[in-house]
């Protein structure tokens, strides 16, 4: 489940502790991350938490991006596993692991500043980070429009009252990528 803290760690607090800082991406997620035997990925605002399996190879090598969402993040792996993404009653805009789509072809909305983090790892020793951020200010995310790039791989439904959709990464890779090199603004719009 993700577990970003963007909202509290940033260039305005450049700290991230693994073990305490919360995620912000609502109460499901925080619950998940905070119970006991969950294991979280080392990064300041673009974390994922786990267990399982997969876990910690999912969850493991974060730390070397130097982006939200690169190459050693779940996000971009996910696809390597053969894993599927759910959206809970969400639709499909809050997808976080289009941002590792976007890293690759790094369309001109994607990046700002870079920012040298401090962290503080669950066994008590600290490392530091520095990050590139990402940067919508002026954009709408526009990743509902996924539906109409993917010819295959996504699945709805009801889990009781939510509709909920089911994204095969798999899938989700290369339809995105292919609408990106079409055309880079393809999952965003200006904000009016």
């Amino acid at each position: 489940m993700p577990a970003l803290s963007y909202e509290s760690v940033g260039a305005h607090n450049p700290l991230f502790d693994v073990a305490r800082t919360p995620s912000c991406v609502g109460a499901l997620p925080e619950y998940f991350r905070a119970r006991p035997g969950t294991r979280r990925s080392v990064h300041p605002t673009h974390s994922v938490s786990g267990t399982g399996r997969l876990a910690a190879e999912l969850l493991s090598g974060q730390e070397k991006d130097t982006t939200p969402c690169g190459a050693y993040s779940p996000f971009a792996r996910l696809p390597q596993v053969d894993g599927q993404i759910l959206f809970l009653g969400c639709g499909l805009r809050p997808n976080t692991s289009m941002h590792a789509v976007e890293e690759r072809v790094e369309p001109p909305y994607l990046f700002a500043k870079t920012v040298d983090y401090q962290i503080f790892l669950p066994d008590g020793s600290e490392m530091r980070m520095i990050v590139r951020s990402h940067n919508f200010k002026g954009w709408v995310q526009r990743y509902d429009r996924l539906e109409g790039a993917m010819s295959q791989g996504l699945t709805r439904g009801r889990v009781l009252q939510a509709q909920c959709s089911l994204v095969e990464s798999a899938q989700m890779w290369p339809a995105a990528l292919a609408a990106l090199h079409k055309d880079p603004l393809f999952f965003v719009e200006p904000r009016l």
